[in-house]
């Protein structure tokens, strides 16, 4: 089967680099009925960054405006899904480097049962040609 690449929309904020922020950070956006397609975090001066793709943007903002959390975005990225296989990020990063397109971030992993997982952040100049030559959703 082929990767089913589409672009989607991320936020990002940063919270305190302290244990139990993240989790309570996203206790209350289940609370609030956001699903998140995905999550990254990681240290970032003395704090944490958090970028988050939720499934529906607006759902997400209607949630985070009470909680007055400084969130900017929504900024564009692309996920993967597909059948794991060797060479399955090479694929993709080849096609983005064969179009001059320089990747800013790239989180991958395995989701088991023969499924990988990925995301993938150019610049926003970069959006509208990577999002080409991967052949989006």
């Amino acid at each position: 089967m082929a990767d089913l690449i589409r672009t989607a929309h991320y936020f990002k904020m940063t919270i305190p680099d302290k244990s139990g922020t993240l989790a309570h950070m996203l206790g209350l956006l289940h609370d609030a009925g956001v699903n998140l397609l995905a999550v990254h975090a990681f240290p970032r001066m003395r704090r944490t960054q958090v970028d988050v793709v939720p499934e529906d943007p607006t759902t997400f903002k209607d949630a985070v405006k009470p909680l007055k959390w400084k969130m900017h975005g929504p900024k564009a990225c692309f996920l993967v899904d597909g059948d794991d296989r060797p060479g399955a990020l090479v694929e993709l990063t080849d096609q983005l480097a064969s179009a001059k397109i320089n990747l800013t971030a790239v989180t991958a992993t395995t989701a088991g049962q023969g499924r990988f997982g990925a995301i993938l952040w150019v610049k926003t100049r970069d959006v509208k040609k990577a999002a080409k030559v991967l052949g989006t959703r």
